[in-house]
């Protein structure tokens, strides 16, 4: 990995080859306060950097509500408008069932572990 930096405690930011691929893993509940803006904000500011493939690591996430969903697919929605990919990797058992209620299963593309997803953009054109 290239670079390391670190957002205050609920998002960590990682990027490899120079933006190609960014990782953020995230930590603890995301329920619409400051650590769902730290996500946003982490992931506007790869976006406004030239990022367009972005993992998002949910390993470390505990509880996600509506609000935590819906800052996933704003990220989402900026990435895809303008070409960009996301992967979700190592959901747990409740945040993937959430998923799975939410139907969000069917528009993320997830894989279970975080090398997976990296590969998985890597191919990608």
């Amino acid at each position: 990995m290239d670079k390391f930096m670190e957002v205050p405690v609920a998002v960590k930011a990682m990027t490899m080859n120079n933006l190609e691929v960014a990782v953020l893993e995230l930590k603890g509940s995301f329920l619409g306060g400051n650590e769902t803006n730290e996500l946003k904000t982490a992931a506007a500011d790869l976006f406004e950097q030239g990022n367009r493939k972005l993992v998002l690591d949910l390993g470390g996430v505990t509880y996600l509500n509506s609000m935590g969903i819906g800052a996933l697919v704003s990220i989402y929605t900026m990435y895809a408008k303008d070409k960009g990919r996301i992967n979700l990797c190592q959901m747990g058992k409740n945040i993937q069932n959430t998923f799975v209620i939410t139907k969000l299963i069917t528009i993320f593309d997830i894989e279970e572990k975080r090398e997976e997803s990296i590969k998985k953009l890597q191919s990608e054109q």
